[in-house]
């Protein structure tokens, strides 16, 4: 993110979502516009170019999928977070068919949709200098902020954790033994077992595989030890 506080609108109509979001949003080095209507969203997102827009549904004048679509259509490629009371599956669909980054559904988490909204705006907006977020199949690995998300959402992981994702990143394709393993992500003086590794293994599975009993990515070789493929 560039030195230049990032702009970001919030278009909601209910008062204690917008001024208690908006606070968040200040407090975490944002610049943040306010619209309380779904037409003076419109308006401000067309006039003024935030960086980003948190919009919600359910607003009167303009719903948010009018404002969305009304953006789209006007070629605005602005980055939206959607936050809505629908949460069925259709509504989901409908607001990234429209073209939206990110679609959270109320009652939301505050850390959850502030770690969206910063996961949004790094895919978009890349540190110059600092590589893009490495990617397979649904999860997303920003290296340099050592964060993880799967399907947009926040993945917990430990600092073992994360060291032993990353080397396997690095070298995707090629299997490692056990000890390799252990002197990559814990050092070389590191007194562990075969059985730390495996307990990592599987941790990273239960984590970032779409189904941990059958891994399609961190992958066992037997007699040899592991292997990551994209």
């Amino acid at each position: 993110m560039s030195d230049k506080p990032r702009r970001i609108l919030v278009v909601e109509d209910d008062l204690a979502i917008l001024t208690g979001l908006s606070m968040n949003l200040k407090f975490e080095g944002y610049e943040v516009l306010q619209a309380q209507d779904g037409r003076q969203g419109l308006a401000r997102a067309l006039d003024e170019s935030p960086d980003l827009l948190v919009l919600d549904v359910m607003m009167p004048e303009l719903n948010g999928f009018e404002v969305l679509k009304e953006l789209r259509q006007r070629g605005r490629d602005t980055p939206v977070v959607v936050l809505s009371a629908k949460g069925a599956e259709m509504d989901k669909i409908l607001g990234l068919n429209l073209g939206a980054d990110d679609y959270v559904a109320k009652p939301f988490g505050l850390q959850e949709l502030l770690a969206r909204i910063k996961a949004v705006l790094r895919r978009r907006y890349p540190a110059a200098g600092q590589p893009p977020p490495l990617a397979f199949a649904d999860v997303q690995v920003d290296m340099a902020a050592k964060t993880v998300t799967r399907g947009g959402k926040p993945v917990e992981l430990t600092a073992q954790e994360f060291k032993l994702l990353a080397h396997f990143l690095a070298h995707p394709g090629r299997t490692f033994n056990r000890e390799e393993l252990l002197s990559a992500a814990w050092g070389y003086n590191y007194e562990g077992s075969a059985r730390t590794v495996d307990n990592f293994m599987r941790q990273l599975r239960l984590k970032l595989e779409p189904d941990p009993e059958e891994p399609r990515h961190f992958l066992t070789i037997r007699g040899l030890g592991y292997r990551f493929e994209r």
